[in-house]
């Protein structure tokens, strides 16, 4: 197998779920955003839409309405400075996908210039409640109304013990037809 940087970073890049308080630069979010613009869409139609959140107050008021989705109490951006929320027009058939991989973009991006990242799942919960609508009505997102919460990446710099060993790659993962 041929060794790059993109590969050793794709080994080695974990989900983080613990952070320092400190807020990240903004040299680091500019990377990380740069890259979700980047990511590969459905005919190349764009169809994502990437929030950047570092304000505590809206951060909280976000990490409240995802526990409430999952039924708890606890914070599931696990103290994270930074929420990206990205959100994709559900009139491009390929939204989901797209959103799916500027998030991916996103976490690889970050673990290449030494940030933690997570994906945090129920955005579309999030934003398809009255609650989230009202939040994209406030923030002025345009076309809103077309918007589906694909998920959220939370970034910061790791704390310790905010990532695991990662598992070994399962045997049947690859199946070759020749």
């Amino acid at each position: 197998m041929l060794e790059n940087e993109v590969l050793r970073n794709l080994h080695t890049r974990r989900s983080c779920r613990a952070y320092q308080a400190k807020q990240i630069k903004e040299e680091e979010l500019e990377t990380v955003l740069e890259a979700g613009t980047w990511a590969p869409t459905g005919q190349g139609l764009q169809s994502p839409v990437i929030i950047a959140v570092q304000d505590p107050d809206t951060i909280r008021e976000l990490s409240k309405m995802n526990a409430a989705v999952m039924g708890v109490n606890s914070d599931p951006f696990y103290g994270a400075p930074t929420v990206l929320v990205v959100l994709a027009d559900t009139r491009v058939r390929t939204y989901v996908e797209d959103g799916s991989l500027v998030l991916g973009a996103m976490m690889e991006a970050a673990a290449s210039i030494g940030l933690g990242s997570c994906w945090i799942h129920r955005a579309h919960e999030m934003f398809d409640s009255e609650e989230g609508k009202a939040l994209l009505k406030k923030w002025g997102v345009p076309h809103a109304e077309y918007l589906r919460g694909v998920g959220n990446c939370i970034l910061g710099y790791p704390a310790e013990g905010g990532t695991r060993e990662p598992k070994p790659r399962k045997q049947d993962y690859i199946i070759r037809v020749k």
